[in-house]
């Protein structure tokens, strides 16, 4: 009997199947990856080989940013990985062979077009089982690359295998039929994915249609800075958005990674057998980012000899309130006696990080009183409202200071608590300082406009605050604008709501000298855990009025609710006294909790806003230890997507990051990074200038905590 042929596979599952084996012939070898260095960006960020992602995770608070070109498209990807399982990446792709609109408006402006992605890793690599993801690529945007994937990834030794699925624009060679059809026929045909007019979650579309393998591996050459990769992918190129169709010899890429440094890489490849690909990108990790030594503070203060130290009655207090403020950066509003303890209270105006702050007022201290007192109790305050009471054994902070004790032994003796009225003896209160303020040079961008791809702004502000009462004051910022080009703004977003947002363009334009902000504000502490604040003035660019919010923040607990109420009328374009007709009542009820995971905090708004719409806004962010902060919130009104306009619901990711890790003087100011791909008129809430929430900040313990090695610095 003669043998029978086996069957001939198609080209797409040969190359699928030997991925496959691949991946679960052999168990895993020893990792050699150069220790320090992050997986490497695909031309869409993210960590991948060239078009195609794996499922592959940088460490948690790496940032990457990649530039990459392969004709016509032009990528700018920013990629985020706020969470061990979680990546998120921001894109423009800019469409070289495409005008972005009319000439009058966009001139000779290629197209662009914005796309936010997120892949979620299922389970981690084990020593026989691949490591699995699953995501999606333009998941709120207009579509025009929207595709999803699950994708397998492999190491062995320094060849890391990857194999995946893909649907949509990543899967448009449609190789197999949806494997997902036996369970409706819907999942058999994938609506047109173009029609978005952007924002939307096309949920309707997600891994619907004919799917396609992809897949590729990744060699670490025995030269660190060197990688290859080799990719199969699943787009045949016949199907671009905009009719915008490329021809493709090959669907295998292949190309090379050099790695500059830890920060700096460098990409060529060619692909589609024909075109070149070359790409830039650079990252960091912000949560392992260590501050540069802070050459421009003082020392802490010089141990004295015991003859200085005097009894708390006999000590200049006037002197030591200096000395706090200009070694502890702490601005003294009062210091009183109870028994063996001595209590400073103030408001801390240098040290981002509290254990340092901690750390220099008992040093201070240290210097000047006798044995009599045994504890030292920093009382902290933010704009007159008390916060949180921090407490050092004095003894066991010089055994600290002197290396005789470890720091874990040391932290049983010290404590943060509630503040509290107590018995005192009050000994120095000094005169209340009326007036600060101080000159800074911000920068504002635009990105992604019909007007030109970057608009900026470049202005010097003074801003000054007068105080009536420690807990009544003053607040008025003048904005000159320097340099920008504005001039090219002509777009006009059309709205079908009242525009509250929408004429950025008139704000921004009308006149080189601006007072965004007059404010006068008032808080009181009105109960144990109970704070209140009000205020009326001109509280932000667009928008005065008047308002209030109340806040609950049980102390040791992980949540607070708050609401605050605005009743504000639409200001004048020139940013002067001058108000406009449009006047509304806003505010919102808010949740925020601490879900004790990977330290993320989950805030929800319920209210209404600036149009009159009434929804909520979801915000999740991740603080780490060193104080950098990564979020993104979405906001769903009662509005529809057709009536909001472009972009469908507001949304927005940030980066916040502490100064302190940026400067060589110690500071508690932070820099402040907001990507909104659109201003619309919905979901539009009140700028205000002071949040009852962030300045009780000092009631979560975990930035103390989590840096109580620096109380000896």
């Amino acid at each position: 009997m003669p043998r029978r042929r086996a069957p001939v596979l198609p080209a797409p599952c040969r190359h699928a199947c030997l991925l496959a084996g691949l991946l679960i012939a052999a168990p895993s070898l020893a990792d050699t990856t150069p220790t320090g260095y992050a997986p490497t960006q695909s031309d869409w960020g993210g960590a991948g080989l060239w078009q195609t992602p794996t499922a592959r995770m940088a460490d948690p608070g790496e940032v990457a940013f990649t530039a990459s070109h392969a004709s016509p498209y032009t990528r700018y990807n920013f990629t985020l990985q706020p969470l061990p399982w979680l990546e998120g990446i921001l894109r423009y792709s800019d469409i070289g062979n495409r005008p972005y609109g009319p000439e009058s408006l966009s001139g000779n402006q290629s197209l662009k077009d914005k796309s936010i992605d997120a892949k979620v890793r299922i389970w981690r690599e084990s020593h026989w089982l691949p490591s699995v993801a699953v995501g999606i690529r333009d998941l709120g945007g207009t579509g025009l690359f929207a595709g999803e994937y699950v994708v397998a990834s492999k190491r062995f030794g320094p060849v890391d295998a990857s194999l995946g699925l893909a649907w949509g624009y990543m899967g448009s060679r449609g190789d197999i039929a949806n494997p997902f059809g036996f369970i409706s026929d819907k999942f058999k045909v994938r609506p047109n994915s173009h029609a978005s007019t952007g924002g939307e979650f096309n949920s309707h579309n997600y891994f619907r249609g004919r799917a396609a393998f992809f897949g590729g591996i990744s060699y670490q050459t025995p030269w660190d800075p060197l990688v290859i990769k080799l990719e199969y992918e699943g787009n045949d190129y016949k199907h671009e958005p905009q009719n915008n169709n490329q021809h493709q010899r090959t669907p295998l890429n292949i190309g090379a990674v050099f790695r500059l440094n830890r920060a700096v890489d460098f990409s060529a490849a060619l692909e589609r057998g024909n075109t070149a690909m070359f790409s830039i990108t650079l990252h960091t990790n912000l949560a392992e980012h260590a501050a540069p030594a802070k050459v421009l503070d003082p020392p802490p203060p010089p141990p004295a000899p015991v003859a200085a130290h005097r009894a708390p009655e006999q000590v200049d207090w006037d002197k030591v309130s200096r000395e706090l403020h200009d070694n502890a950066g702490l601005r003294v509003s009062k210091i009183a006696r109870r028994g063996r303890e001595l209590v400073v209270t103030g408001e801390q105006t240098k040290y981002f990080y509290g254990a340092k702050a901690t750390g220099r007022t008992a040093r201070v201290l240290d210097n000047y009183l006798d044995p009599s007192i045994g504890w030292y109790t920093v009382e902290s305050t933010r704009e007159g409202l008390s916060i949180v009471d921090t407490s050092v054994h004095r003894e066991r902070f010089d055994a600290l200071a002197d290396h005789r004790i470890t720091l874990d032994q040391f932290r049983l003796s010290v404590e943060q608590d509630e503040p509290l009225p107590q018995h005192e003896q009050v000994l120095y209160q000094p005169p209340l300082k009326r007036f600060d303020g101080g000159a800074s040079i911000t920068y504002g961008q635009s990105l992604g406009g019909p007007d030109a791809f970057i608009l900026y702004q470049i202005a010097a502000n003074y801003e000054a605050n007068f105080r009536f009462t420690p807990n009544l004051w003053w607040s008025g910022v003048v904005s000159a604008n320097l340099i920008n080009n504005y001039d090219k703004f002509k777009y006009d977003a059309p709205s079908n709501l009242p525009r509250v947002r929408t004429y950025i363009r008139e704000y921004l334009t009308s006149s080189r000298v601006t007072l965004p902000v007059f404010q006068l504000t008032g808080t009181k502490r009105l109960g144990e855990d109970w704070y209140g604040m009000a205020y009326a003035g001109l509280l932000e660019s667009m928008y005065g009025g008047a308002g209030g919010e109340v806040l609950y923040r049980p102390f040791g607990e992980r949540w607070a609710i708050g609401a605050d109420v605005n009743w504000v009328k639409q200001r004048g374009f020139d940013q002067d006294f001058s108000f406009r007709r449009y006047h509304v009542v806003t505010g919102h009820v808010t949740a925020y909790v601490d879900t004790g995971l990977d330290d993320v905090t989950l805030a929800v708004s319920a209210g209404r806003y600036l149009a009159g719409d009434w929804g909520a806004t979801i915000n999740v962010s991740r603080e780490f230890r060193n104080g950098v902060r990564m979020g993104a919130y979405a906001t769903f009104t009662n509005v529809s997507a057709k009536r909001f306009g472009e972009g469908s619901f507001d949304k927005g990711v940030y980066i916040s990051i502490p100064f302190d890790l940026m400067l060589p003087r110690s500071t508690v100011n932070r820099a402040n990074i907001l990507w909104q791909p659109l201003i619309r008129d919905g979901g539009a809430a009140l700028s205000r200038r002071y949040s009852l929430y962030t300045l009780t900040s000092d009631r979560d313990s975990d930035n103390f905590n989590d840096n109580l090695q620096m109380i000896t610095e």
